[in-house]
């Protein structure tokens, strides 16, 4: 491989969100950090370079967009996800959770229900709740392995007045890439009852070998009139802390609305380093994703196959996308508090505990596979030895 994923980056010291609060957040330094979802990899190269590019102008004014940079990204989901884009659809945001609560407060009302489908990424509860509505759980389903959207329930929610829903696609945390007939049975629900979709797919470029991301604006011009797509590099590109994102909307109506509370919150000025780091990773970074998802793929066999030798009790979920491992811990007969113990106080692990990701995520844990292969069997080795006495014999 041309790029080295397993090379250690010693990340400490670096005011990292991850790898510098362990002290702070799990009562012990020496915890080995496998939880908040960014990368301990470099970027690719020519991210790199096209930021040192911006420094050395050394003028940081005001900056605008250019049409190179929405090209950049029309052109990338056109070659990777058969998704053609007009530029004037695309419109930026400082973050994806940034863009998921002003859709929220900008298209219902307080008190108005809202539908999440659980377990999911934490803060979807959080930007239903902090603006005053409701949280509508359509409580995802486990069969044969993994996640399947419960039709019949999502649509009593629907039909009972419940007309926003955020999607997660592709699902965090449990890594299920939706099949075609899955979204448009979601779609058909969505135009029979007037019901507005924010769809989150930060995830859609960590596609695992065999599967496909389809985006759910892409499936129909119907469809892609009432949807509202958060998207980013972020996740894709190992740019987090750049904090850039985009929404893609071929609505006139939602991105009139969308712009006009950006432009009254004064979060519509564009960064000054993050169009030209956009840029050149989805310019010149697809043979570096490529490499990236096949370590991350070979990271998740490691780990399945790990777990299944030395604490067959837990069960991983196969993911099909993302870099994060969901695993089932109920056998270990523990609650969250007790999950927490065994992590960070015997295991010496920070993974991600299940319950902040809703009800039916407790007893689960979430693990970031996005790191060398050393780490991850180092997280694993800590992980297993320690649960090994909670084994329900």
């Amino acid at each position: 491989m041309k790029y080295d994923f397993n090379r250690i980056i010693d990340r400490r010291n670096t005011r990292s969100y991850k790898w510098d609060q362990s002290e702070k957040l799990f009562g012990d330094k020496e915890i080995l950090p496998l939880w908040v979802a960014d990368m301990d990899f470099e970027s690719p190269p020519a991210v790199k370079e096209a930021i040192l590019r911006r420094v050395q102008e050394g003028v940081y004014g005001y900056s605008v967009t250019s049409d190179s940079y929405k090209e950049a990204i029309a052109g990338w989901y056109r070659r990777r996800h058969d998704w053609e884009i007009q530029k004037e659809w695309i419109t930026d945001s400082p973050g994806i959770v940034t863009s998921l609560s002003l859709s929220v407060e900008l298209f219902s009302k307080p008190g108005d229900q809202v539908i999440l489908q659980s377990p999911v990424y934490y803060p979807f509860y959080d930007v239903i709740r902090m603006n005053d509505r409701k949280v509508a759980v359509n409580p995802l389903k486990l069969e044969e392995g993994h996640y399947v959207m419960d039709y019949i329930q999502l649509e009593e929610l629907m039909a009972g007045g419940a007309k926003l829903l955020l999607l997660c696609s592709p699902h965090n945390p449990g890594g299920r890439v939706w099949e075609r007939e899955e979204l448009l049975r979601l779609g058909e629900l969505c135009l029979r009852y007037g019901v507005t979709v924010i769809s989150d797919e930060i995830h859609c470029d960590m596609a695992m070998p065999g599967y496909k991301h389809i985006p759910f604006a892409s499936l129909s011009p119907e469809l892609s009139d009432i949807t509202l797509t958060t998207l980013a590099a972020t996740k894709t590109f190992n740019l987090p802390g750049l904090q850039t994102s985009y929404i893609v909307t071929s609505s006139p109506e939602l991105k009139r609305k969308f712009e006009y509370k950006l432009k009254a919150l004064s979060l519509h000025m564009s960064p000054f380093f993050t169009p030209e780091a956009v840029e050149a990773a989805y310019n010149e970074g697809g043979e570096w994703l490529d490499e990236l998802v096949q370590h991350v793929s070979g990271n998740a066999e490691y780990a399945i196959s790990y777990l299944a030798e030395h604490l067959p009790q837990v069960k991983p979920m196969k993911p099909e996308a993302t870099y994060l491992l969901w695993i089932d811990c109920r056998a270990l007969g523990l609650d969250a508090d007790g999950l927490k113990k065994l992590m960070y106080r015997e295991a010496k692990v920070a993974f991600n505990e299940g319950s902040v990701f809703g009800t039916e995520g407790q007893g689960h844990l979430r693990i970031n596979l996005a790191c060398p292969r050393s780490i991850l069997a180092e997280a694993l080795e800590r992980f297993t030895q320690a649960a090994a006495p909670y084994v329900q014999q």
